[in-house]
């Protein structure tokens, strides 16, 4: 990865930063072009159990690279933070506006800077938000709280975050990513990897599905893993009163999920 992105996986952790302080880390095709790089490569190594996304300091990402045309660069990260297989953390440890608030947003869990300039101001750019925002939004604030985000592109703190439901935890910016790297070692270290990855899925696809369907895939999945690598492994500790030895491989163990699209069920073959 170039300078523009930092990337350090230890400890079973993946760390992205964004790294153009000067310009608080506002985005370019080339750095979007590297964090979906970045983002495949954690998909596909069982070392990693979690990933966060953060900025150099002081800024998260302020949004596009203002020095581009208006559509060079947007917020569809390819694949989007929500799409590969792992936790993904957002610790927001400064400004995110545009672009870099759709990045966070596309992130299971977000950790934000309480003092921190957050916002959707495209539509005050004649232009409107992108990177998936109209999607993820809403399901995170409600269609009431999204209209009002996206329609006035006005700009609101971390405690207003936090009170939408934007934030898993509002911190001083010094202890965002210790925070989520905190988070991150837990899931990584704590957690069965292939049950993380399914139940992540999940809980992204069933807003589109019944709730008939997501009980009976519940009781599919669980009989899969039941099958898996680390099936009995989590019982077995319990009784034996020791941490779990967690072996299994998401990359080697997935099941034929990507079937699942307008409400259908995958096959689990």
């Amino acid at each position: 990865m170039s300078s523009e992105l930092h990337v350090d996986v230890s400890g079973g952790v993946a760390v992205l930063t964004l790294n153009r302080p000067a310009q608080q880390n506002a985005l370019t095709p080339a750095m979007a072009s590297e964090l979906g790089a970045a983002l495949r490569r954690c998909d596909n190594d069982d070392a990693i159990g979690a990933v966060v996304i953060t900025g150099t300091a002081p800024a998260f990402c302020a949004g596009a690279d203002l020095s581009l045309k208006v559509g060079e660069v947007n917020g569809l990260i390819d694949p989007p933070p929500f799409r590969i297989r792992k936790p993904v953390i957002a610790a927001v440890n400064g400004h995110a506006v545009g672009i870099g608030l759709e990045i966070a947003l596309q992130c299971d869990l977000r950790y934000l800077a309480r003092d921190a300039v957050y916002g959707l101001n495209q539509v005050r750019r004649g232009a409107l938000a992108d990177g998936y925002a109209h999607w993820t939004l809403p399901r995170l604030v409600g269609s009431a709280n999204a209209a009002d985000l996206l329609l006035t592109g006005r700009t609101f703190d971390g405690y207003e975050a936090r009170a939408l439901g934007l934030a898993n935890g509002v911190l001083d910016a010094s202890e965002v990513l210790p925070t989520a790297l905190a988070v991150a070692h837990d899931i990584a270290h704590g957690s069965a990897p292939l049950p993380v990855a399914l139940s992540k899925r999940l809980l992204w696809e069933a807003p589109t599905m019944t709730p008939e369907s997501v009980g009976r895939l519940e009781t599919e999945l669980n009989d899969y893993v039941a099958k898996s690598a680390d099936g009995g492994e989590g019982v077995a500790a319990l009784k034996d009163r020791r941490q779990p030895k967690w072996t299994g491989s998401v990359s080697a163990e997935w099941p034929a999920w990507d079937a699942v699209t307008d409400g259908k069920r995958p096959t689990l073959d």
